[in-house]
C-alpha cells in the first residue's frame, strides 16, 4: 500500500498526508494546479519551456520537470489501482496503456523519475516493456 502526501513549497510547506483524490486535487485544481505552482518558481516562463532559441534552460528546470513527472506518474498509479475497472468497462484500456507506455519509456530514457518511485506500477512497467507485447 502507497500514501500520498502533499506539499507544494508555497501554500503548504511540510509534506501533509492525504487520500489520492485530495492529492489529485491539489494537483489540478487552481490552488495546486500542477504546472502552474512550479513553474511560477522559474524566472521566466518562456526561458522554461524552450521558447527563445539560443536561451538556456533555468538552473532548476530540470528539478521542476521531474516534480511534475513524478506527480504525473502517481495519477497514472492511482488509475490503474483504483479505476482499471471502469476503464476496462470503458473499453479504453488501450488508450491508457499507450498513452502511460509512451510516458513511462520517456521518463526512464532521460532518467526523470526515480526507480523507487515507479515500483506502484512495477510489474505493469515491466510488462509493457517485454519484448512479446
Amino acid at each position: 500500500r502507497y500514501e500520498y502526501h502533499w506539499a507544494d513549497g508555497t501554500n503548504i510547506k511540510k509534506p501533509i498526508k492525504c487520500s489520492a483524490p485530495k492529492y489529485i486535487d491539489y494537483l489540478m485544481t487552481p490552488r495546486g494546479h500542477l504546472a502552474l505552482v512550479l513553474l511560477t518558481q522559474v524566472k521566466d516562463l518562456t526561458t522554461c519551456i524552450g521558447g527563445v532559441s539560443g536561451v538556456p534552460f533555468p538552473k532548476n528546470f530540470m528539478s521542476v520537470a521531474k516534480t511534475i513527472l513524478k506527480r504525473l506518474f502517481r495519477v497514472y498509479a492511482h488509475i490503474y489501482h483504483q479505476h482499471f475497472d471502469s476503464v476496462m468497462r470503458l473499453q479504453e484500456e488501450a488508450h491508457l496503456n499507450t498513452s502511460f507506455k509512451h510516458f513511462i519509456f520517456f521518463v526512464q530514457e532521460f532518467n526523470l523519475i526515480d526507480r523507487r518511485e515507479l515500483a506502484p506500477l512495477q510489474e505493469l512497467i515491466e510488462k509493457l516493456g517485454s519484448k512479446d507485447r
